[in-house]
């Protein structure tokens, strides 16, 4: 198993360039099986959730081609198996996703119930409401989500009672493919579900509304295949410009549309961050000062996402004054402050909330990682403690990071990876 050795201190110097985003590229690896037409799609990050899902489509029946240069081509005319096994699913959320798609396509579905980070509850009975409310018929048999519309599913007007990215994901490609029209109302509104849209676009769909909360579509009898190109990495960029600001350092990324980072761009300005911005580009640089502290409550896009909450945890542990940190998506998220509090973090846990109180610096210890977000924390806590910080279980890391210790070895990191 492998495990991440970090010796702190150095400040983070350098150039970037954002990778393809893991929570836009896996749904749209999803929408592949809505067509038998070829697509081709550009800037696929080489990541551990994307093998599963690769994995996943093939053991369908799709046919795949992975180049060197982050192409990926994908045929799904052959799909022959409408089963999502558990040994599949059971390591990544996202694998509820091929429900929709095998439902809208092929009339039938049997999908393991999905596992993934220990983040605490994520139900997908929303999933399954919005697609009975389309005619699926839907039963749990032995762990399995069983599925089927031999009759085809129909346009339905329908509003999820929550805010539920997978399950807008999975609504929207099944209803590109009902008969009639379908409203989607309380949809969420992230950056990644409007490039699904635009990929589905791509394929023939007549979608409108992406960005807002309610979307409405008009069923389409077959989709074509279709190139496209996954948008940038919101969360690896927030992460890595979080990484720059907590060790005082200076960052350009490049690839990135600064609208998708939104609120994290605010909260970075009240680190004391001076930020510039391009076409195509951000930078942040620190002038070597430490960050100030600074309140996050997650929410729903466009507020605070959670999947950044665990990084400013982390910058929070280092910086000027006291905060508080509130997680109100998922109740087991804030359990990376406790290996943080190994390392000398000053914090409470008071409830849904952390209350930290900055410290110059951190010791460096051995951890163990709890989730994918908490890993990155971890690394930025490692980065910022003096002395010796060892990770173990990277894997999580691994699922939605592309080379992290390369891309930080550029900035100046001491950090390598170790196999035991």
């Amino acid at each position: 198993m492998d495990s991440l050795i970090i010796r702190g201190g150095n400040r983070l110097e350098g150039v970037l360039t954002a990778s393809g985003a893991k929570n836009a590229a896996l749904p749209i690896l999803a929408a592949t099986l809505l067509t038998a037409g070829a697509c081709s799609l550009r800037s696929v990050p080489v990541l551990r959730d994307i093998t599963t899902m690769l994995t996943l489509l093939s053991s369908l029946g799709a046919k795949i081609a992975r180049r060197q240069d982050g192409e990926v081509l994908i045929e799904s005319d052959s799909v022959q198996v409408f089963t999502a096994p558990y040994d599949l699913v059971k390591t990544m959320r996202a694998s509820i996703l091929v429900l929709g798609p095998l439902l809208a396509r092929h009339g039938q579905a049997r999908v393991s119930f999905p596992g993934g980070c220990a983040i605490g509850s994520r139900p997908v009975d929303l999933h399954i409401r919005a697609l009975e409310a389309m005619g699926a018929v839907i039963t749990v048999d032995g762990g399995y989500i069983v599925a089927s519309a031999p009759e085809g599913l129909k346009g339905v007007d329908f509003t999820f009672d929550t805010v539920t990215v997978g399950g807008t994901e999975n609504a929207v490609m099944a209803a590109s493919l009902a008969a009639g029209t379908s409203v989607l109302r309380n949809v969420a509104r992230e950056p990644e579900i409007v490039d699904l849209v635009r990929f589905l676009r791509a394929m023939g769909a007549h979608i409108e509304g992406e960005g807002t909360d309610t979307l409405t579509l008009q069923g389409v009898t077959t989709l074509n295949g279709a190139p496209y190109e996954v948008m940038p990495d919101r969360i690896e960029v927030g992460t890595y410009l979080v990484a720059a600001a907590a060790t005082g350092g200076s960052l350009r990324v490049e690839g990135i549309c600064c609208e998708v980072l939104g609120v994290v761009l605010d909260k970075l300005g009240q680190t004391g961050a001076d930020l510039d911005e391009g076409d195509n580009w951000i930078s942040l640089d620190m002038r070597g000062e430490r960050p100030k502290a600074v309140d996050i409550v997650t929410e729903p896009f466009p507020g605070f996402p959670t999947d950044m909450q665990a990084q400013f945890t982390a910058l929070n542990t280092v910086a000027q004054g006291t905060s508080r940190v509130t997680e109100t998506v998922f109740e087991n998220r804030l359990m990376q402050a406790h290996e943080m509090k190994r390392m000398g973090a000053d914090i409470a846990i008071e409830g849904d909330s952390a209350c930290i109180t900055g410290r110059p610096s951190l010791q460096g210890a051995p951890v163990m990682a709890s989730d994918l977000r908490a890993s990155a924390s971890l690394v930025i806590a490692g980065l910022v403690a003096s002395g010796e910080t060892r990770i173990d279980r990277i894997y999580h890391i691994d699922r939605g990071y592309e080379n992290i210790e390369g891309k930080l070895q550029c900035l100046g990191a001491d950090i390598r990876r170790i196999s035991t």
